[in-house]
């Protein structure tokens, strides 16, 4: 029998984590448009906030299996809160640096990188936590709370950092967001991070379990299967990234500015993720998540294309909005898969890579839209829309229909010395 959400808000810890997981994924989507902002303004040049913007993001990508095996190593709870007061730490240095005047290029990469590297400890950090503290019946609620709320912050941060920046300047702007990462770290803490359920560290070199975390997740079926569907999927996403602007420009909604309708437009397929994922929780996928991702992802395809962008800007505000409602069910099932057919000794690790792959589709997709949006705008929709189909597709034909004994097709040669405390 599922719990409501008030039964899973009760779970000890928890609410906590959720906590802290909003603050620091707020300040997160906050400092991904602020350091823009701030190169802009510090620096006026468009190809340097272009390449920090970039530091800010793919070395934290490229070491994912490293932070995967940190995680399993010192255990999440420890994992996150060292990123969250590293990221504090790193952004106000970036603010004394900046007041005394020394700051420049080279320097600013250097922070942006460090800041990075350590990012991906709470990204899958809190992931791999919430399946330790829930029981099996409230996972699906718990899985769509963590989605629900990282979909609204998408809408909050930016719309938070706009007025923040005009109103307080560059630096001002980077202190409230060291703050928001230091409350992050401190609201983690005051729960007593120090008895969240763990499990024993792992034997061997640092390098030796990312590169056994990497190849578990290459050769465990389910979790292959859903980082291509996943990344198909982001692709559909990254493409619209690009689209949806340019189709704006292209036709004006009267006299309003082609930014505030844009960012309407993200603004409402963001409150519609946030009502899909609540929904989701109440409505028990545990089993049936391949069939929940599959028919999403099919759904959302069909939805970009033709209605997105055969209607004008009605059309494509309504048909965003039901792409944001269809994502909510496809990540919560997502997690749910992930975090229920992996081992749980190895869920830090399997989390961090997860993250790194399944992402990669959106900068890709995004390269593929600024191509495509050039010659066609019509062609850059229905490769969104075709690119979720080969999502829909390789959900049922990679991904197996029932878990095998820990749906694994190999036996790792050096696993963990213990296997997680569970409370399911």
């Amino acid at each position: 029998m599922s719990l409501t959400y008030r039964e899973v808000m009760a779970v000890p810890r928890l609410p906590g984590l959720l906590l802290s997981a909003c603050v620091a994924r707020l300040a997160g989507r906050m400092f991904g448009l602020a350091i823009v902002l701030y190169v802009l303004a510090h620096f006026h040049s468009a190809v340097l906030a272009g390449w920090v913007a970039f530091a800010s993001i793919a070395p934290g990508f490229a070491i994912s299996p490293i932070a995967g095996a940190l995680l399993d190593r010192t255990g999440e709870a420890v994992a996150i809160t060292i990123d969250l007061a590293a990221s504090a730490m790193l952004l106000s240095l970036l603010v004394v640096f900046s007041r005394m005047g020394v700051m420049g290029a080279p320097l600013l990469l250097t922070l942006t990188v460090a800041y990075s590297l350590t990012s991906p400890l709470s990204a899958a950090g809190i992931r791999a936590l919430i399946p330790r503290l829930v029981p099996a019946n409230a996972l699906d609620q718990a899985n769509a709370l963590d989605t629900g709320s990282y979909a609204l912050i998408n809408v909050l941060g930016p719309f938070l950092v706009g007025p923040l920046f005009a109103l307080t300047g560059a630096d001002p702007t980077m202190v409230v967001i060291a703050a928001l990462y230091g409350a992050g770290a401190l609201s983690l803490l005051a729960v007593g991070s120090l008895t969240w359920p763990a499990v024993s560290a792992p034997s061997g070199t640092l390098l030796r379990e990312a590169a056994a975390g990497l190849g578990y997740l290459v050769r465990h079926r389910t979790l292959r299967g859903l980082a291509v569907a996943y990344s198909l999927y982001q692709a559909s996403w990254g493409v619209l990234v690009v689209a949806v602007p340019v189709y704006v420009v292209r036709h004006p909604v009267g006299g309003a500015s082609t930014d505030a309708v844009t960012g309407l437009l993200w603004a409402s397929a963001g409150l519609a993720g946030v009502v899909g994922a609540l929904v989701t929780g109440r409505v028990r996928t545990l089993g049936r998540e391949r069939l929940v991702i599959g028919a999403s992802a099919l759904a959302t395809g069909v939805v970009i294309f033709p209605v997105s962008a055969a209607f004008g800007v009605a059309g494509l505000a309504a048909g965003l909005a039901v792409v944001g409602l269809l994502e909510g069910p496809l990540d919560v099932g997502v997690l749910t898969l992930r975090q229920r057919r992996a081992d749980p000794g190895w869920l830090g690790r399997i989390l961090a890579v997860s993250f790194s792959l399944n992402m990669a589709g959106l900068p890709i997709g995004s390269a593929i839209g600024g191509l495509l949006v050039s010659w066609s705008l019509s062609a850059a929709f229905v490769v969104a829309a075709a690119t979720s189909l080969l999502s829909a597709l390789a959900t049922y034909a990679l991904i197996p229909r029932k878990e095998a004994k820990r749906d694994l097709s190999y036996e790792p040669a050096d696993p963990p010395n213990a296997k997680a405390t569970s409370s399911r």
